[in-house]
């Protein structure tokens, strides 16, 4: 469908001393209340690129936001700076529980949003907060995690979960390794998850972004890869967000 005119409305909410602002993408031609999905970005912070990959989802009749977990107008340029601004939230897997979770009841408080038929996306240390939205069984209907961290917090021991979830992996992915993958299959088993995951071969970290070109790091860009997968979202959000539950 056409979304019409792209409206971006910047929505401000803190979490302890943070504060933070996020972008809530809508059309004039999708009916409000909508149902919206969360897009959690990658360890550079909220960036224009990811904006614009948010964009899609109007097209397919969503709402989009497009979270800031950092703090307004915090982002990163190098590695040693996405590094610095990931660290925390890795080290101290509750508190970034508790800040998704406040993001969540932020959307879910708007009045442009279904706060019934929310989901959520992410991207590299995103799709990490994704699944750890599912481990928290958080008030969404799917998760979709794209070339993510996938260990569990230290010591977690699986809990029931009612979120649908969806993983795509690149096969070459350093930063996830086939123990990593295997592990989570048997993780969100055992949490009684409505699971699916897809693995590409010959696809490597962030696979997703377009501007993604480091080989010698294992990070590229894998238009093949990307196609496929924004492919299945289409489907699975549809599951998630349109078909009866």
């Amino acid at each position: 469908m056409k979304p019409g005119l792209v409206i971006s409305t910047p929505v401000e909410y803190r979490h302890g001393s943070a504060v933070m602002e996020g972008l809530l993408l809508h059309g004039d031609m999708i009916p409000e209340p909508a149902p919206t999905v969360l897009v959690c970005h990658g360890a550079e912070g909220r960036s224009d690129v990811l904006v614009q990959m948010s964009v899609r989802l109007l097209r397919w009749g969503y709402q989009a936001f497009v979270m800031d977990l950092y703090g307004k107008g915090v982002t990163g340029s190098t590695a040693e700076e996405f590094d610095a601004l990931m660290r925390p939230f890795l080290q101290d897997r509750a508190m970034l529980a508790d800040r998704l979770s406040t993001v969540v009841a932020t959307v879910a408080g708007l009045p442009q949003v279904d706060a019934s038929r929310l989901a959520a996306i992410g991207f590299c240390f995103g799709g990490l907060c994704v699944l750890d939205l599912a481990r928290h069984d958080a008030a969404v209907r799917g998760v979709a995690s794209f070339h993510g961290v996938l260990t569990p917090p230290p010591g977690w021991t699986p809990r029931p979960t009612s979120c649908k979830v969806a993983v795509y992996h690149g096969w070459e992915d350093p930063f996830a390794r086939p123990d990593d993958v295997t592990a989570l299959a048997a993780e969100l088993t055992a949490a009684g998850a409505d699971w699916q995951l897809h693995a590409f071969g010959h696809t490597y970290h962030s696979f997703m972004a377009e501007q993604a070109d480091s080989p010698e790091l294992g990070i590229r860009y894998s238009r093949r890869s990307a196609e496929r997968a924004w492919w299945s979202l289409e489907r699975f959000l549809a599951e998630c967000l349109r078909d009866p539950s």
